[in-house]
């Protein structure tokens, strides 16, 4: 196999028209140089990867900063209304690649390190007198360095990469915005598969340190905890609380060649230094200091859970640290903009100067921590405070699965945050006072709308509390939208109609096309120039190449040198060779029952089982990787991964079957690995349950990048259909309606298992150990669910699903054809930036409006 193009081979390529910006070549050389000189001479005199890798951060970085500084100065100039998107995750990935790209430096950055390279021995050693290694440089180059950097993994999947792409966004649209999240020590775990089974390592992400944050101990502020609450003649004093620090860390968040930096402050827990004397013998002394650093548990580490809630305190203690360091934030800027004066009027135009975004119900605690402030501190009454709280705050609801709402217990409540649960308390008694008044006598409606749940155990329905304390609650995709005021949350979209909207979610294109795939890239620009990067919309304009033949074999060409690229990776990293003219059938995402990884398992049986029995036919072959992580202590999602990686050994190794399929199981899912395997698919799987998943965001990264989509009628997944035209992807399975039917007939699996011949056959094959041969047993549990309390219905699709394949595989032998669809989806795209989604935030829930403006760059005048 002849080695494909290195990403920096094909840069070399891309014009510099705008894809491939340049700076001065010799000031980044220089600034390299003199960063490394302080790498080397810090603590060593041998030069490796990492410390290139630290020079070249360093050295883009120093691009940062001063548009960083201008941009904060030309927000306070402006005093313009600042959003703020919390959010308990950030899944950022890698930096350098990105912000290179967004401050068009790549090129520059490429040629720079390519002379240092040539020159950097005899400079260091006539200027320092060193004698040094230099074997790490030989064959140096961007990509090596790259990959030296660790993933910012603060997130454990959508959820969290959406926050990343929604920074990009509104830094590319000139918003005052700030991300605040927790600055988690360690992220979502690494995952290993040992003998097919997941292991969970952890991140430790900050071991070699972080080149993008910068500390700002300035802005240290308090968290308090437990305690009780006095109410006196002059007001209400949460007291006895125990304290514990928020250290604020900055990134700098750069918008796409606009010169605008914003910020996304992440907080660390510290715990604060006072001893009392009684402690300071020796072992009361030992004991104090471990017990306060006992404190700092709440930054330690990202609860690994994906749609499910955890009720641990821990977990609840992350959500009010965030919420509560970061509201002292937003006051302390809000009381420093020229906008404020004493008093309760100051506080009533807040709505005209800041938005709080809750991303989910993670941040719910910001309704009442803001109303504690108000009343408490700031002496507002109730009805001012609450006026100021809803006008400000909004919620994106991200599920409506049951298992994933949050619900916590009263009781944790009382112990951890006692003013906070009366403020709800009291919030709770408004609330139903209200619906009380609109429907007398409808006991039913009241306990379906209240904020306290009752039963065995009184919970608190966070999910209710945003509703009620927002002034607008949004779905992330039309049908998502749709479902929630149709049946999830009915009872208070017909109370209140004009809080609930539609912002379906969308993806930078910066990332998941220009960085990822610049040979697409620039293959589009060639053709439509290269604005579309800001205005993704402008896709539909290569619909007039669709039966262009040149323009047809440079998609196809882009794609197999992709594929060509992403099969040498899984060689070099895996030790996994695939054949790069097999169809990329892929799924990627956290495994979960409802994303149903095994329909796709019935799928590969059914097509080895075929292949078996008529091993002369011509058969399209396959490569299907699946990837992504369970979590931890779901074992039903476990038991799904050992599926997968038992089926991979058996066709693997089965030499009927030969390379026409190939299972593969993705190590390690994440980011980096995504921006690889993406641009390599041909097929993208999403086949969840009509009506499970909200929206999906991977779906709109296969479809830019030229993967057609075999998938269910459920969230973005409809909007893409319409988007593309529905005959432009492998639409089966039910709709909404039909499971809703299904459920009131009631689904019964063993229908589906008795009539259909080949669906028998792999069940029979997984519950009588045919992929299991040591242990006959061992998918007894994953048989059991399927045949008995399976509710997302994998047999109901299953014979649809296998039909549309044999479409899929159809097509796939006509290039010309294929290839024509693919065109038919990446023109269809436009609708799918985060660019759009953030600008409909922005107009229709921040009242803000976004902005192209470009800012003078730091060595430009003013």
């Amino acid at each position: 196999m002849s080695k494909p193009l290195t990403d920096q081979e094909k840069r070399k390529q891309i014009s510099v028209r705008g894809l491939a910006g340049v700076e001065n070549v010799a000031d980044l050389k220089t600034n390299f140089n003199r960063h490394l000189h302080f790498t080397l001479v810090k603590d060593r005199n041998v030069a490796t990867k990492r410390d290139y890798y630290f020079a070249l951060a360093h050295t883009v970085r120093d691009h940062l900063v001063g548009r960083w500084i201008r941009t904060q100065q030309h927000y306070y100039e402006k005093d313009p209304k600042r959003v703020y998107y919390l959010s308990l995750e950030f899944y950022m990935g890698r930096t350098l690649q990105n912000t290179m790209v967004n401050l068009a430096l790549e090129n520059a950055c490429d040629e720079a390190t390519y002379q240092v390279r040539g020159d950097i021995t005899t400079h260091l050693c006539s200027f320092f007198l060193l004698s040094y290694s230099v074997s790490s440089q030989l064959g140096l180059d961007m990509e090596e360095l790259q990959d030296m950097e660790e993933d910012a993994g603060l997130g454990n999947g959508g959820l969290g990469r959406l926050a990343a792409c929604f920074l990009d966004s509104m830094a590319t649209l000139g918003l005052a915005a700030y991300g605040y999240g927790i600055r988690y020590e360690f992220g979502i775990f690494n995952q290993k598969v040992v003998n097919g089974w997941q292991v969970e390592e952890a991140d430790d992400w900050l071991r070699y340190g972080n080149p993008w944050e910068k500390a700002r101990p300035e802005y240290m502020r308090p968290v308090h905890f437990y305690g009780r609450v006095e109410h006196n003649p002059d007001g209400v004093k949460w007291v006895d609380t125990q304290v514990i620090l928020a250290l604020p860390y900055d990134t700098p968040v750069p918008g796409y060649r606009n010169n605008i930096v914003n910020t996304m402050r992440l907080w660390s827990a510290k715990a604060p230094c006072e001893f009392h004397l009684k402690d300071f013998n020796v072992g009361g002394y030992i004991q104090a200091v471990l017990d306060k650093n006992l404190a700092e548990n709440i930054s330690r580490v990202l609860y690994p859970n994906d749609n499910f809630f955890e009720g641990k305190e821990l977990r609840l203690k992350q959500e009010y640290f965030v919420v509560a360091a970061t509201l002292q934030d937003i006051i302390r800027r809000f009381k420093a903009s020229k906008f404020d004066s004493s008093g309760a009027l100051s506080f009533m135009l807040t709505h005209w100067t800041v938005a709080i975004q809750l991303n989910d119900t993670h941040p719910a605690l910001a309704i009442p921590e803001l109303m504690r402030i108000l009343i408490d501190d700031e002496k507002l009454t109730w009805d001012t405070a609450w006026d100021i709280t809803v006008r400000t705050c909004a919620y994106t609801n991200h599920t409506v699965l049951p298992e994933a709402l949050e619900r916590w217990p009263v009781d944790l409540f009382q112990n951890l945050l006692p003013r906070h649960l009366e403020i709800i308390y009291e919030v709770n008694r408004r609330h139903l006072e209200r619906i009380s008044a609109l429907y007398p006598g409808d006991h039913d409606r009241l306990r379906r709308m209240s904020l306290v749940e009752e039963g065995g155990q009184k919970k608190i329905n966070m999910a209710h509390l945003c509703i009620v304390g927002s002034h607008a609650v949004n779905g992330v995709a039309q049908i998502h939208s749709d479902i929630i005021k149709d049946t999830v949350f009915k009872d208070f979209y017909d109370v209140d109609p004009q809080k609930f909207q539609n912002k379906t979610n969308g993806i930078t294109p910066r990332r998941w096309l220009v960085m990822c795939n610049p040979g697409l890239a620039e293959v589009i620009a060639e053709r439509i120039g290269e604005d579309y990067i800001r205005d993704l919309s402008q896709l539909k304009s290569l619909l007039k190449f669709v039966d262009d033949d040149a323009f047809i074999r440079d998609i196809a060409n882009v794609k197999q040198e992709n594929k060509l690229k992403f099969a040498v990776h899984l060689e070099e990293q895996f030790k996994v060779k695939i054949n790069p003219n097999s169809m990329f059938d892929v799924q990627v995402k956290r495994i979960h029952e409802y994303k149903r990884q095994l329909l796709n398992c019935l799928h590969i049986i059914t097509l080895y089982n075929r292949i078996k029995k008529e091993p002369n036919k011509a058969w399209t072959p396959r490569t299907i990787m699946i990837g992504g992580k369970a979590a931890p202590g779901y074992h039903t999602a476990k038991m799904i991964i050992k599926l997968i990686t038992a089926i991979g050994e058996v066709v693997n190794n089965d030499s009927v079957v030969g390379d026409r399929l190939k299972v593969i199981f993705l190590e390690n899912y994440r980011v980096t690995l995504a921006e690889k395997v993406i641009p390599a698919a041909d097929l993208s799987e999403q086949i969840s349950t009509a009506g499970t998943e909200a929206s999906g965001t991977g779906n709109m990264k296969f479809m830019l990048n030229g993967a057609l989509t075999i998938g269910t009628m459920d969230g973005a997944n409809v909007e893409m259909a319409e988007e593309a035209g529905e005959e432009n992807l492998f639409i089966f399975g039910m709709r909404v309606k039909d499971v809703e039917a299904l459920d009131k007939k009631g689904y019964d699996a063993l229908e589906y298992y008795n009539r259909i011949p080949e669906l028998k056959q792999a069940i029979d094959q997984i519950s009588g150990g045919f992929f299991s041969p040591g242990e006959p047993d061992q998918f007894k549990d994953i048989v059991k669910m399927l045949m008995c309390h399976d509710r997302f219905k994998v047999f109901a699709d299953y014979e649809d699903y296998i039909q549309c394949q044999e479409k899929v595989s159809a097509l796939y032998k006509n290039t010309k054809e294929w290839t024509k669809m693919v065109i038919h989806n990446i023109a269809g795209c436009g609708k799918f930036s985060s660019d759009r989604t953030i600008g409909q935030y922005a107009r229709e829930i921040w009242g803000m409006e976004p902005s192209l403006e470009k800012i003078a760059a730091p060595d430009d005048p003013r």
